[in-house]
């Protein structure tokens, strides 16, 4: 069995494009992806999976239906299944993220920041 270690930081350094998760790791049914964000997302919700977003650099705003929630660095939230949510940074920031391996990028809805599990794979 392989292994390795990952530096999120630098796997987040190292991408170019915003917006367009690549993931670093499996664990199980899992993926562990790393993400640079800024502005917003958009609207959509992930019917079957629950979703965790970690700051690591920057805030994040995951706007919710009743209501919003706040990250700073070294923070983490769960959306639930189900639940729509947006994320929205003012500022760059980087993420980690855990989510089902068969979680879509944008849940139920595609725009042209809609990235598949093959080019996030990379």
């Amino acid at each position: 069995m392989e292994t390795h270690v990952v530096n999120l930081e630098a796997a987040c350094a190292a991408l170019s494009d915003l917006w367009s998760p690549r993931v670093v790791a499996r664990v199980g049914d899992q993926y562990v992806k790393v993400a640079r964000v800024q502005g917003e997302l958009v609207w959509h919700a992930h019917e079957h999976e629950d979703e965790l977003f970690l700051v690591l650099k920057g805030r994040l705003r995951i706007q919710l239906e009743d209501g919003e929630v706040s990250l700073g660095p070294g923070e983490l939230f769960v959306v639930p299944a189900g639940v729509r949510h947006n994320p929205v940074a003012e500022e760059e920031c980087w993420l980690a993220l855990v989510e089902p391996v068969a979680t879509r990028h944008t849940g139920d809805v595609v725009t042209e920041r809609t990235r598949s599990i093959e080019e996030q794979l990379g």
